[in-house]
């Protein structure tokens, strides 16, 4: 017992320790601003736009042309105000330093209403992503199971408000969405991207879509595809150039990219309905309607095997 008080004696040096790094290490910490976006305010906020987009699928189910209305209207008007506060937040921070009197309510509620707006457009736009993924999955038995099973389609429905958002100049919380999707779902878009409609991804898990990837309509990606960037722009100093020039590749109407592929680079431009097989490593440009495989692998086949014993293979 007296060695448990000893050990905690030590407590308040600890402590004393602590307050010592925030000031040399301030950048890790968050002192004597206004308060930042709330990560599970952000959450709640996705839940809420989830249940706008896909009604009857979430929490409240039961629903019909009767009560719709009213339901979804109680949804936008929490979200006016959710959204307002939030996005105030991250404009405050961003401003606290050149503009520290800037009235950051004033400015986020226009931007929460337009996001608001904008959901109609989404929600067409994700009718067709969810179109692809029946058209493009022999496995899916109907739209509604796409909608309640697919982190696919979880994680495009998260990036595409976020993108939204991302368009409307508002910082942290579209990354803090997809970052969320890409938590859950092993999927990383970033908001900036730019993604055409009817667009799928078939297992998803460990995709990666860069910040200035520009894909076309009805592109499908398989799980563990990167598209990433080839090298990065420096300055004068040779520091890292931090910016939306373009970096990551670009994807025509109606490409296809199986598992594990990796395209890189911004002047890559893989071109209308080509191929990209698994594995493949593409830094260059790549024709309309051409297909891009690896040489077959060559296989060795170890120990001797009776006539009628099935054979086993290493790669």
């Amino acid at each position: 017992m007296a060695a448990d008080v000893r050990l905690k004696e030590e407590l308040p040096s600890i402590t004393d320790q602590l307050v010592e790094t925030y000031t040399e290490c301030s950048r890790l910490n968050h002192l004597a601003h206004e308060p930042l976006p709330n990560r599970d305010a952000v959450a709640n906020i996705a839940g809420d736009l989830f249940e706008v987009l896909y009604p009857g699928y979430g929490k409240r189910q039961n629903l019909h042309i009767g009560n719709i209305a009213y339901y979804v209207g109680s949804l936008v008007d929490a979200l006016h105000d959710k959204l307002t506060t939030q996005i105030a937040r991250a404009l405050r921070h961003e401003l606290c330093h050149e503009s520290p009197h800037a009235d950051c309510e004033k400015m986020a509620q226009p931007k929460a209403v337009e996001l608001l707006r904008r959901l109609p457009a989404v929600r067409k736009t994700l009718e067709q992503d969810v179109d692809a993924a029946f058209r493009g999955d022999p496995a899916a038995r109907s739209h509604h199971e796409i909608i309640f099973c697919y982190p696919g389609l979880e994680a495009i429905t998260i990036y595409r408000v976020a993108h939204e958002l991302h368009r409307l100049g508002v910082p942290f919380i579209p990354r803090m969405m997809t970052e969320l999707a890409h938590a859950k779902t092993g999927i990383d878009i970033h908001p900036g991207a730019t993604i055409g409609s009817g667009f799928f991804i078939d297992h998803g898990t460990g995709v990666v879509i860069g910040e200035t990837c520009h894909l076309g309509r009805n592109v499908k990606l398989y799980q563990g595809v990167t598209l990433g960037a080839l090298s990065f722009t420096k300055d004068e100093e040779g520091g890292l150039l931090h910016g939306t020039y373009k970096r990551h590749p670009t994807l025509e109407d109606n490409v296809i990219v199986y598992a594990n592929a990796t395209i890189l680079g911004g002047q890559t431009v893989i071109g209308a309905r080509a191929v990209v097989g698994s594995n493949v490593w593409l830094t260059e440009s790549v024709p309309p309607d051409t297909t891009v495989v690896l040489e077959k692998p060559k296989l060795r086949l170890k120990g001797a095997k009776p006539v009628n014993e099935p054979l086993t293979y290493e790669i």
